[in-house]
């Protein structure tokens, strides 16, 4: 495996010292259990996120939605589903902006749109990178949930068997961990997240929301 997905998979502490206003891991649960927050970015999608639901529900799993405004506004039934169920959602943008290269206010603005359809305090960065005005400005209005364990779910180059290593090596106490509900991701999810779940209950770990 190369360093660099390595940094992937648990960004370093220089990393994070990047983006202070961010959320990385929960405080831990001073001996009263473990727990872990599921989070899901760059959905809903019809072929991939009523699976995910109905996966969750099989282990009495709550998660946090990281959802793309656009796909939100196309597919409303799903983002009403993901609440119905006990879900909580979280905004990543209405296009899935890469904040490098694009304005401050070209960037608040597609945030700003994805929160008329989302309605939500909650936002996570796509690709984990925020200009530092955007972020400040974001961060007055938006709690920043960034992350502990990113799975790489999104990499054809894994399998699913891989993507529950990952879950296995990295989970601790209080870890936010990324899974993704996409048509890229699905073949890798389909194979790791029931097994990855199913590990984390073994391992006495309850599942949190924001």
């Amino acid at each position: 495996m190369r360093i660099f997905d390595r940094y992937i998979e648990r960004p370093p502490e220089w990393f994070r010292r990047l983006m202070p206003e961010g959320l990385y891991r929960m405080p831990q649960s001073a001996g009263n259990g473990r727990a872990v927050w599921l989070t899901f970015d760059d959905g809903p999608v019809p072929e991939v996120t009523p699976w995910v639901l109905d996966t969750l529900d099989l282990y009495d799993a709550k998660a946090t939605f990281f959802m793309v405004g656009e796909n939100a506004a196309r597919h409303p039934d799903l983002l009403e589903s993901v609440r119905r169920r006990g879900h909580s959602i979280g905004n990543h943008t209405y296009h899935h902006l890469n904040g490098r290269g694009v304005s401050a206010e070209d960037y608040i603005n597609d945030v700003e749109a994805a929160d008329s359809v989302l309605g939500s305090g909650l936002f996570r960065p796509p690709h984990g990178w925020l200009g530092r005005r955007a972020r400040r400005l974001l961060s007055e209005r938006y709690r920043l949930v960034m992350y502990d364990v990113v799975t790489r779910d999104y990499s054809n180059r894994l399998s699913g068997d891989d993507v529950v290593e990952v879950v296995r090596r990295l989970s601790r106490d209080g870890s936010i961990i990324v899974f993704h509900d996409s048509v890229r991701s699905e073949p890798r999810l389909r194979a790791g997240l029931p097994a990855s779940l199913e590990w984390l209950r073994g391992e006495g770990y309850e599942f949190k929301t924001f």
